[in-house]
């Protein structure tokens, strides 16, 4: 079974397995509080309406959907993160028990519901059924007459990330409220507050607001809770104040809450960080990379043991067995070698990683070319965004800007020596500067502006693709008349955004797996919106497709008539007595499979196995039971060895 002091892991491709320890692994995960405010003005239900579109829901169900809502999406999409939900203004008082499992200290009128861990299916299940079933036996959401001090409320949530979070790297309170003043007489309660929501800021936590208002009201930020929330006035400077959550213009109040919560979703964590950026000689700047775009794929965070009395997460361990005797091999009798001219070439750890180590990371310019010399078939990889970090270079954002505003109005890119990390491959990478969202022309507006780096392909990567024998290329009808079908089959404005078509099959996988966990009915079939609209597509390139389809029949027609003529043609020729071209049977090629030891022995003095093709010296080694596999040079060395051994 899985060990609480076991070491944490993580795969890689170029550096192999690694240990880290498990305060670094916390590091990297997300902590989220849901504080929501329990008071009589929560509970008030909206006025009633004969619109189908009026919204049904108290302040303080909607705060409840929404967080049952967030905390489904987070077990799939962040399944090693944790959240809390913390009820306050509460009759009752309820929290956590401390570390060593006694309890802990009691709050008033503050309500831990769900304490801060990762979530478990009794935790959406209890959450659940308070939501949508309207069960509440223990009156949780009864208010109290006087609410609850909010310095009691934000030193609560300080308590928790301190027993529960210590060491994440991202720890966050979200407070949900409709009252901006919870002590209007009592400054002494504010400015207690006050000095709650500095210690949890110096301890790391960042505190969101997300404020419910009915009808026209206003939420006066500055009567309490400027004091409290901190924000940055650059990154608000055009946003003004906080977003307020309310119904209206065909938004319900859950839709604008659960809108403004995932809107403060953790970034993107960082590919790669502070980067050196070399522009030119003795010019540097850091930069972050970002991968925006990658595939969903089902990931396996764990292995279940289920053959105990209940389902147990259960931990991995390798073991490495000799193949002949079985007995385990230790780690320091583990060699690694390469195979070259058909010996093992043995290399120590160090003589290996300095076969591979091509200086240290770093993106190095190496020049600037036109972006229309960039061909579509360049792209052999997906795209990195880069975005500057003033960490080890102050004023890299001031350059970083520059370079990019120059690379647009030149339409230009540059092309880069680029080693991402520690012990990676080297690549050649084009810098592409996208543009803002708000430019019409952009041709990708659910993508940020910046730089990207492009991977461009070595001479390996490419291959000379060669129509099969018989086939031959379609007239320029043929390309008009398809080219039209595409046109009417575009999207708006040419324009297909990723985000909006979730994977199907990902989407499916989640969905068995949710009602699993929850004992809930498995659904029929899955929601694909990647089905293509047939009606629509008929509708509007139908006809086109008919034509481009009889104007194929035509040609395939007229190509295969002409083939008969000729080969009618050839038959008459040679009836004629007139000669008609002479082509060698296979019985009459040589074979290289045939070749003499004393051929080969020739062929190799004189250079001439060089020039025999891939298929050739397959064939040779093949008949003189060498491995085929490998490039022409390997098959070469391969049969030069030969040679020699049978000498």
């Amino acid at each position: 079974m899985a060990d609480g002091n076991q070491d944490w892991r993580r795969d890689d491709d170029d550096e192999g397995e690694q240990e880290i320890d498990e305060t670094s692994y916390k590091a990297q995960k997300d902590a989220i509080i849901l504080a929501i405010d329990v008071s009589e003005s929560m509970l008030e239900s909206p006025p009633t309406s004969a619109s189908r579109k009026a919204d049904r829901d108290s302040p303080l169900e909607a705060a409840l959907k929404c967080a049952y809502h967030l905390m489904e999406q987070r077990i799939i999409s962040n399944p090693k993160d944790m959240m809390g939900i913390l009820l306050f203004g509460t009759e009752k008082t309820k929290f956590q028990t401390d570390v060593n499992g006694r309890g802990g200290l009691g709050y008033p009128n503050c309500y831990l519901f769900t304490d801060l861990d990762v979530p478990s299916a009794d935790d959406v299940k209890a959450l659940k059924a308070l939501v949508e079933d309207g069960e509440d036996g223990d009156e949780v959401l009864k208010a109290s007459a006087g609410g609850a001090s909010m310095s009691n409320v934000l030193f609560c949530a300080n308590q928790i990330f301190t027993t529960k979070a210590a060491n994440f790297g991202s720890r966050r309170l979200f407070i949900i409220t409709d009252n901006d003043n919870p002590h209007p007489s009592d400054k002494a309660a504010a400015s207690a507050a006050a000095v709650r929501a500095k210690d949890l800021y110096d301890l790391g936590v960042t505190i969101e607001l997300f404020p419910i208002i009915r009808g026209d009201a206003r939420f006066d930020l500055p009567k309490f809770y400027d004091d409290i929330v901190y924000r940055d006035p650059l990154a608000e400077a055009n946003a003004g104040a906080v977003p307020v959550s309310k119904s209206g213009d065909g938004l319900s109040l859950l839709g604008s809450l659960t809108s403004n919560i995932n809107s403060k979703q953790t970034p993107k964590r960082a590919l790669f960080s502070n980067l050196p950026l070399e522009i030119a000689p003795g010019l540097r700047i850091s930069v972050k990379g970002y991968n925006v775009l990658h595939r969903q794929t089902p990931a396996r965070t764990c292995y279940i043991w289920l053959d105990g009395d209940k389902p147990q997460i259960a931990g991995g361990e390798t073991t490495r067995v000799a193949e002949d005797s079985t007995r385990t091999v230790e780690k320091n009798e583990i060699k690694k070698a390469y195979k070259f001219g058909g010996e093992y070439v043995y290399f120590s750890p160090e003589e290996q990683k300095s076969l591979r180590d091509f200086g240290p990371p770093m993106i190095r310019i190496i020049g600037f070319k036109k972006r229309s010399l960039l061909p579509v078939w360049a792209s052999v990889k997906k795209s990195t965004f880069i975005f500057p970090s003033e960490e080890d270079y102050v004023g890299s954002t001031r350059v970083f800007t520059a370079l990019w505003q120059k690379l647009l109005k030149d339409d230009k890119v540059g092309i880069a020596w680029c080693v991402v990390r520690a012990n990676a491959q080297p690549m050649l990478a084009a810098i592409i500067p996208s543009k803002a969202r708000g430019e019409e022309d952009s041709g990708t507006p659910y993508l940020p502006a910046g730089l990207w780096l492009y991977p461009l392909p070595f001479a390996d990567d490419l291959r000379d693709i060669k129509l099969p024998e018989g086939m031959q290329r379609s007239s320029d009808e043929l390309k008009s008349r398809a080219r039209i079908v595409v046109q009417q089959l575009q999207l708006p404005k040419g324009m297909y955004n990723p985000t909006k078509y979730p994977n199907p099959a990902l989407q499916w996988h989640y969905q068995i797996l949710k009602a699993l966990a929850l004992e809930e009915e498995v659904p029929d079939e899955p929601e694909d919106a990647t089905k293509p609209k047939n009606k629509a597509m008929s509708k509007r390139a139908g006809g086109y497709l008919q034509e481009w389809h009889e104007q194929l029949e035509e040609e395939t027609d007229k190509a295969a008539s002409t083939r008969v003529l000729k080969r009618e043609a050839g038959e008459d020729d040679d009836e004629a007595g007139r000669p008609a071209k002479q082509r060698k049977t296979a019985s009459e090629k040589p074979s290289a499979s045939s070749m003499t030891l004393a051929q080969l022995k020739a062929a190799v003095e004189s250079e001439g196995i060089i020039k025999m093709t891939v298929a050739q010296l397959r064939d040779v080694a093949g008949a003189k039971g060498l491995s085929t596999s490998g490039k022409k040079m390997e098959l070469v060395e391969r049969i030069e060895q030969w040679v020699e051994e049978q000498t």
